[in-house]
């Protein structure tokens, strides 16, 4: 995104003509401090994020999950039982009344042990049954510490072929026998789908993944090396809804949006540090407070590469900036300027950077030449100090940011339209207006407020 700190300088440069062949010697006001970013408490922005898991997802992924034998109890010695349970074809996934239906086709082999021990002597008599038939599960569904919540419980159990016991080598039909053991493995069968649901819907990886992807910067302008930073704190979610589709949940970040002026910055993201804080709704629209930081050494650089050795000119008289230098000072902002040609030497004008909402526009407002430099260009070179040059500077230093504000509009666009962070993630959604609010100077850097607001989705495939 542009900055319009740089339009503003541009003016500058070109209105600030002089003539002269005169070396000049100023002295530069001393910046209010050096080193590092001082600490800022940067405001939070609030990114509510609808998700949407279609059931037919999930029932995906509980068929991944559940194959063949699922569950087998091998040991006679707590329960006399031995119980083998397999899945026979697709489990069905669909909604019913406010719950999930999972209709369930299996066959069960069950082994009873009957008989005694006397004497140190084993009697034992073992019968053998087979169970084939369709099970039927109703669900409730729920979120908890990242995972998808499922309570189940056995609805009903329908023959496909009715129990038989294998008797002298024959199968003989035993459904009355069988029936009341069926409560044997009923919660064999609620256990193991609610455990593939929350194997399988463990969303932490996925959501810590896809933050982490977020919050690498990213470069939205290569002309002025201007980087988004996305800084996530906290994560919230709502209880999920199913409705008869999918099953839906709020999410929202609690994050810091930087955009960061220069070299590419370091990610900011901790994944050990996310908490997710359950919350009961959210609102639908984003709010953002996008805040643009801009290094003065950073600034100078960009500043000095864009504009190093441009030429402006009063009548024969000829100047050309070599060297742009910008810092703080008293909450002002210093712009030095390193010149050549009819004058030679570093001039240095001071300002308050100010934002115009009903015209978008930045301004600086007392815009003059500093008290030093202002004696020197008097006694060297009046024509550049004259009420004149400064009243032109100060009407015509101004700079639209209008197109700097859609062009970062439509740089964003790319990273919320079908955005892929990581697999089986997508970003859609729609952006509002962005708004520039206000500049705040600090002794190391310029900051920019900028406000958006807008819509986000993510949906969730491949699960």
């Amino acid at each position: 995104m542009k900055l319009s700190f740089f339009g503003i300088l541009t003016l500058l440069i070109i209105l600030s003509g002089c003539s002269g062949s005169q070396k000049i010697a100023t002295l530069a006001p001393e910046p209010d401090s050096t080193g590092t970013i001082t600490p800022f408490e940067y405001p939070h922005s609030y990114i509510s994020i609808p998700v949407s898991i279609q059931l037919k997802d999930l029932e995906k992924v509980t068929n991944t999950s559940l194959q063949g034998l699922i569950y087998e109890d091998d040991d006679f010695e707590d329960d006399n039982i031995r119980l083998k349970v397999w899945k026979q074809a697709p489990i069905e996934i669909t909604y019913d009344n406010g719950k999930l239906k999972t209709v369930f086709p299996l066959k069960a082999h069950i082994q009873y042990r009957l008989g005694t021990t006397a004497m140190g002597v084993a009697l034992y008599n073992i019968r053998d049954f087979d169970l084939n038939g369709t099970v039927t599960l109703v669900s409730n569904v729920g979120l908890s510490n990242w995972n998808l919540k499922t309570q189940t419980a056995l609805k009903s159990l329908v023959w496909k072929e009715h129990p038989t016991m294998t008797l002298f080598g024959q199968k003989v039909p035993v459904t009355s026998v069988v029936s009341p053991a069926i409560a044997l493995f009923k919660s064999v069968i609620e256990d193991n789908i609610d455990s593939a649901i929350a194997t399988s819907l463990d969303f932490k990886p996925s959501v810590l993944d896809a933050l982490e992807q977020i919050s690498t910067p990213f470069q939205m302008s290569d002309t002025y090396e201007s980087w988004l930073r996305v800084v996530p704190a906290e994560l919230y979610t709502t209880d999920a809804k199913l409705t008869k589709s999918n099953i839906s949940f709020q999410m929202g970040l609690k994050c810091v949006l930087e955009t960061v002026v220069g070299y590419e910055p370091k990610r900011k993201f901790d994944r050990n540090k996310i908490i997710l804080k359950p919350v009961k709704e959210m609102p639908e629209r984003v709010t953002a407070t996008i805040v643009a930081v801009s290094t003065y050494e950073d600034a100078s650089r960009i500043m000095t590469k864009n504009f190093n050795g441009y030429t402006f000119s009063s009548g024969s008289k000829k100047v050309t900036v070599s060297n742009v230098k910008i810092w703080q000072k008293s909450n002002k902002m210093i712009i030095a300027l390193d010149l050549q040609g009819s004058i030679a030497g570093t001039i240095y004008l001071s300002g308050y950077p100010q934002y115009n909402e009903v015209t978008q526009e930045v301004f600086f407002d007392q815009l003059d030449y500093v008290l030093d430099t202002k004696n020197v260009l008097t006694k060297s070179a009046n024509w550049m100090a004259s009420n004149y040059i400064l009243k032109q500077l100060q009407e015509q230093c101004r700079y639209s940011i209008a197109p700097n504000l859609e062009e970062g509009k439509e740089n964003i666009k790319k990273y919320i339209t079908n955005y892929s962070p990581t697999e089986g993630v997508y970003i859609n959604g729609k952006l509002g207006e962005l708004a520039f609010k206000k500049v705040q100077l600090t002794p190391q850097a310029m900051l920019a407020f900028i406000t958006v607001d807008g819509m986000l989705e993510v949906k969730v495939n491949g699960l």
